[in-house]
């Protein structure tokens, strides 16, 4: 029998792993830079949970398991359509001016949902039933990467791979890079959404500080230490990066310190990231 709170532990890293494969999509394959994947997570968490809080009936098993998936469906639809809203207008933009309009977008949704009373407001949001367990989000996890995995090795897929390659170069041959930018954008989205139910029903309460910049840099940690555009290295560093600060609870006041170096270490010795460009269902392939 696994420990419950090591099972947690097992369940955040899974969540994790959602949201750096999503943020992958955008960041890695697609060499876009956002820094708002934290406010679709929110999105996602906020959404799902009020269905579930208000719109959900008490009745048996079956029907409460059939209105989580509707409840998670709902934070992500959310999520994907906010992140179409927000893509349109500022995936035109590139670099540090992306990354700052994608944070302000982040930091205005969590100054939303604070002064939002029907959702507990800057009390947090209470009573959310715990119904994310292993089978719900390590099945999304499997779900979300064999998505992403087909998206990014078709022709769509290479075209985003085109674009984080040259952009220029690639909207002078004719492919529309904001379409494909948009369409990388929602996809990640909607899947941050869907990581935002999965945590809001895993820790049954919800409060703003849970989606602070610091969540987004987090995502962005995993992605850029497991590798760009590596989904097997995004899941990696999202359970080294969930794990490693519980691992090192015992050393108190030195533990971020001791963390923040570990990262140091690792990124200067592993600039591309544990994995680089590498699947590790691709990994022979990749060596020829």
């Amino acid at each position: 029998m696994i420990d419950p709170y090591f099972q947690l532990i097992l369940l955040r890293c899974g969540v994790a792993a959602i949201m750096a494969v999503s943020l992958n999509l955008i960041n890695g394959f697609t060499g876009q830079f956002s820094l708002g994947h934290a406010g679709f997570m929110a999105i996602g968490a906020y959404v799902s949970a009020a269905v579930s809080v208000f719109l959900a009936p008490h009745a048996g098993e079956f029907v409460t398991q059939v209105w989580f998936l509707i409840a998670l469906l709902s934070g992500g639809i959310a999520a994907g359509l906010m992140g179409l809203l927000v893509g349109l207008p500022t995936l035109r933009l590139r670099g540090d001016y992306l990354a700052i309009a994608t944070l302000g977008f982040a930091v205005i949704i969590r100054v939303v949902i604070l002064n939002l009373d029907v959702v507990g407001g800057a009390r947090g949001m209470t009573d959310i039933p715990e119904l994310s367990n292993g089978y719900w989000i390590f099945g999304t996890l499997a779900i979300t990467v064999w998505i992403i995995n087909n998206l990014v090795y078709s022709i769509k897929g290479y075209a985003l791979t085109a674009i984080s390659e040259d952009e220029i170069a690639t909207a002078s041959i004719g492919i529309s890079t904001t379409k494909y930018k948009v369409m990388a954008f929602v996809v990640g989205a909607f899947f941050a959404g869907i990581g935002g139910g999965l945590y809001a029903h895993l820790e049954s309460y919800l409060n703003t500080n849970s989606f602070t910049f610091l969540r987004s840099f987090e995502f962005v940690a995993m992605v850029v230490l497991g590798g760009m555009g590596s989904i097997t290295g995004s899941i990696v560093a999202a359970f080294i990066l969930t794990i490693l600060p519980e691992a090192l609870r015992g050393f108190d006041q030195y533990r971020m310190i001791i963390y923040s170096l570990m990262l140091i270490v690792l990124m200067l010795t592993r600039p591309t990231g544990i994995f680089g460009r590498r699947e590790l269902w691709r990994w022979n392939r990749g060596k020829t």
